[in-house]
């Protein structure tokens, strides 16, 4: 049975076969190079039913085989791994004055990365403009490569809810803008899904997927650019709450007597220990990296007054982050965006103060990510292979079942 919000539903014989195709996908993708029987004996589907579906994936170019071993009891077996060469993923982040494009193969080999200067221009068709020009020249490589698009995934930050629509982007001056909708006439009906997400909950699908901690069922990814945002998945999935406006943990109050924050109110742990509150003052993104170099030499040289304010920032975000350990209960909270490069001096305090907040013995290791910049756009084209997880595969030469 398929369970929805109305209720039960019958399972016809396709969504059966679909479902079976993504387990047997996704058991080759985390355990290639393997076998046929490797299949059977570890997803509980019988013999004839995993060499049925097998041959349905080399047939959609999903899955290849790669010789035999004979590094086991028995004959030798033909070994599978993923295929793949004719498609691609691609992820989008949308910045304030910049635009990141990341294609990937099924494995998540990178095909392009692309970082662009992106002015978005006094309306949201404009920049929908503006950024439709670069990924269409993303489309065109991709076709070039003859690799066919599964889907397009965009990160923006800010608000966006549950059917795509971005609510609310300070940052980029959008409110109720249907991002989605605009880039595919943009795109002229690409004839591939484009979803659009909040930048911390691909960034935290990246993570899931290809950092240092993939495969992590409780992790939260915390933002560090200009503001603050948590990306959450718990039991091996996004949480996104009934709205999608979860991960907003940058407009926690921690100090109602604290600094000043964008929102309006004081003492958030975006104005206690975002990035504003390192830099004391507000940039551009180009001037902001090159503040945060700054401040990494100074603290390198061991400048006092730049160790105490990076510590007192590593205390607020410790709040931040035991509240986050108190409330979820995650493995792994993992640092991202300007957090980065100031994670050395930031980390023990962060550790100081859940070792005096934290309720639970153990609580969360806390560690610097290894994706960079790049987390976003790639946690797009995590997310479209993702959908190949849930079952929705390209179509191949044979449809038969």
């Amino acid at each position: 049975m398929i369970t929805s919000t109305t209720g039960p539903q019958p399972a016809d014989f396709a969504d059966v076969r679909a479902t079976n195709l993504a387990v047997v996908l996704r058991f080759v993708r985390e355990h290639a190079p393997c076998s046929r029987a490797d299949i059977a004996a570890s997803t509980g589907l019988n013999k004839a039913t995993v060499s049925s579906l097998v041959a349905d994936l080399i047939d959609r170019r999903l899955v290849r085989e790669t010789g035999l071993t004979e590094n086991r009891v028995g004959r030798p077996a033909t070994m599978l791994v993923l295929d793949g060469s004719p498609y691609a993923a691609i992820g989008v982040e949308i910045g304030v004055d910049t635009v990141s494009a990341i294609a990937t193969d099924l494995a998540g080999g990178r095909l392009l990365t692309w970082r662009r200067a992106f002015s978005g221009g006094d309306s949201v068709s404009q920049s929908v403009a503006g950024v439709g020009a670069i990924i269409r020249r993303v489309v065109n490589r991709m076709a070039k490569e003859e690799r066919q698009v599964l889907g397009l995934a965009v990160a923006v930050p800010g608000l966006v809810d549950v059917q795509g629509t971005v609510r609310l982007a300070p940052s980029l001056g959008w409110h109720d803008a249907d991002i989605g909708g605009d880039l595919a006439k943009a795109l002229r009906d690409p004839g591939f899904p484009i979803q659009v997400d909040n930048e911390a909950n691909l960034a935290a699908l990246a993570e899931q997927r290809f950092g240092s901690h993939a495969g992590a069922a409780d992790l939260v990814y915390l933002s560090g650019g200009l503001g603050v945002g948590a990306g959450i998945i718990l039991d091996g999935r996004l949480r996104r709450g009934g709205h999608g406006y979860s991960g907003e943990i940058g407009h926690v109050q921690l100090d109602p007597d604290g600094p000043a924050c964008h929102c309006g109110r004081r003492g958030c742990l975006e104005a206690v220990a975002g990035i504003g509150a390192v830099l004391r003052k507000d940039l551009s993104p180009a001037e902001t990296q090159a503040e945060i170099e700054e401040v990494v030499r100074q603290a390198r040289a061991g400048d006092p007054g730049t160790l105490a304010r990076l510590a007192a920032v590593g205390a607020g975000l410790g709040q931040g982050v035991a509240i986050l350990a108190n409330l979820l209960d995650p493995a792994v909270v993992i640092l991202g965006g300007y957090y980065v490069p100031l994670a050395p001096w930031v980390l023990p305090a962060v550790h100081e103060e859940l070792g005096r907040r934290v309720v639970a013995p153990g609580g969360p290791e806390v560690v610097a990510s290894t994706l960079g910049h790049d987390a976003a756009a790639l946690g797009g084209a995590a997310r479209v292979l993702d959908s190949l997880d849930s079952g929705r595969l390209p179509g191949g030469l044979s449809q038969t079942s």
